[in-house]
């Protein structure tokens, strides 16, 4: 399984969906995680509740920094639009998603960065997924 990392500054909002539905979606093809260089110790009330609306219940998750996180060798790290100010932690691959941070935002906000980000980490499941094929010849 690929090991993701998901980063932001304050894992709040944005790091925190896509934590979410990689788990939600990516079961038993990665493993999610998610960051930030200066957390902010909760998670936004509003991504929790925009999530919920897809069914994806990330109440349980947690902001927290790179210290917290239980492992630290990773197979992708994304960066969620952060720009310049994001953290860099180490991987095979680095990736940016540029997705305006909701925080501070109306609840419609959050519901637009939500369908962005559930797009975007279903199209990165299925090219693991794609890639994994590749590898193994299967078909």
């Amino acid at each position: 399984m690929k090991k993701i990392l998901f980063v932001c500054i304050e894992n709040s909002c944005r790091s925190q969906m896509a934590e979410g539905f990689a788990r939600h979606f990516g079961n038993g093809i990665l493993e999610a995680y998610s960051a930030g260089s200066k957390p902010s110790g909760k998670v936004n009330p509003y991504a929790t509740k925009v999530m919920w609306e897809e069914e994806v219940d990330i109440f349980g998750q947690k902001s927290k920094g790179f210290d917290d996180l239980p492992i630290k060798d990773f197979d992708y790290v994304i960066s969620m639009g952060c720009k310049d100010t994001c953290p860099f932690m180490p991987a095979k691959k680095h990736i940016a998603w540029d997705i305006p941070d909701p925080k501070g935002k109306s609840i419609e906000f959050f519901r637009m960065a939500r369908d962005t980000i559930k797009e975007k980490v279903l199209k990165l499941i299925f090219e693991i997924a794609e890639a994994d094929k590749h590898k193994t010849g299967a078909r």
